[in-house]
């Protein structure tokens, strides 16, 4: 069983900054791409590849900035320069290699149960 726990939502006000950080956590051999994701359509906000690798939506770009660290499974979104705009239930999502029967392993897509970001003009 493998599981992403969020925290760091909140409420800000606008022009300030939140830290959200995602950890991976189970039966895992290797967490590949990672990323971040938000309000009911789940829309893009950021990933990152194993390797380090980014790509933002345009409406972050300049103010996000993902990061991981591969030792602990844990995948961040520093916040700056909050809008209104950027209110939503954020969900962290994961690519992660979990063993299969007999010796086997598989890459399944993993969600979190999302954090609560709310940002007051």
């Amino acid at each position: 069983q493998v599981h992403l726990v969020e925290s760091g939502g909140g409420l800000v006000q606008a022009g300030k900054s939140l830290r959200l950080s995602c950890a991976a956590s189970g039966s895992i051999l290797s967490v590949n791409a990672m990323g971040w994701y938000r309000g009911k359509q789940r829309d893009l906000v950021a990933t990152i590849t194993s390797g380090g690798s980014t790509n933002y939506a345009d409406p972050v770009k300049g103010r996000f900035t993902i990061s991981r660290d591969n030792a602990k499974n844990t995948v961040y979104l520093q916040m700056d320069s909050l809008k209104p705009e950027d209110t939503a239930v954020y969900y962290c999502n994961a690519d992660i290699t979990v063993e299969a029967g007999l010796g086997g392993e598989y890459e399944h897509n993993y969600w979190g149960q999302g954090t609560q970001v709310t940002v007051s003009s």
